[in-house]
């Protein structure tokens, strides 16, 4: 009895293993294919951003139309993500940087606004970057969200060239970024 369960457990381990590893490597592919930048042209066809309708920390509502010609960097983030967090002074970096020739937008998942500023406060990126509230979390859903930190970066027509799934440094959102200049 107790061999066929060790088997069993074994077993369910390698399958679930093997699912992993399957997973892993498809949005390995994923990612390789969109961060190879030097092989996109304006030609090929992107998915294009979702439409979103969201909330600023004042109450105004914000539209994708609102940044149509505009490239963006859209970051989903949570205040109980660390990678989120730690990645929010770094964005606020390259927006200085990049002054008005990209708007970075930092997307929350359904947290009270009170939470998210508390947070931004101790990281001091409050008023460096523009923070959208999304109550519904509808805004990850749409891009097929399933890891955090997910960041998109979308040319001047909305055109997703990049979605990374997972934490980023400065130095891989400097490179990221030239492929929506």
């Amino acid at each position: 009895m107790r061999k066929k369960f060790i088997i069993t457990v074994a077993l369910t381990l390698i399958l679930g293993g093997g699912i992993f590893v399957s997973l892993n490597e498809s949005n390995s592919q994923e990612n390789i294919q969109s961060a190879g930048t030097e092989n996109i042209t304006r030609t090929e066809k992107f998915d294009q951003v979702p439409e979103f309708v969201l909330e600023d920390w004042n109450g105004n509502e914000v539209t994708l139309a609102d940044f149509q010609g505009k490239p963006l960097i859209l970051n989903s983030w949570a205040v109980w993500c660390p990678f989120c967090l730690d990645e929010l002074p770094d964005f606020a970096q390259l927006q200085e940087e990049l002054e008005d020739s990209v708007i970075i937008i930092a997307i929350d998942r359904a947290e009270p606004t009170a939470k998210q500023k508390k947070f931004t406060d101790k990281l001091g990126v409050t008023d460096r970057l523009l923070f959208l509230n999304d109550p519904k979390d509808s805004f990850y859903q749409s891009i097929g969200g399933f890891s955090m930190p997910e960041t998109l970066f979308v040319d001047a027509e909305g055109n997703i060239r990049i979605h990374k799934r997972g934490p980023m440094d400065i130095g891989e959102m400097r490179q990221k970024v030239q492929s929506i200049l």
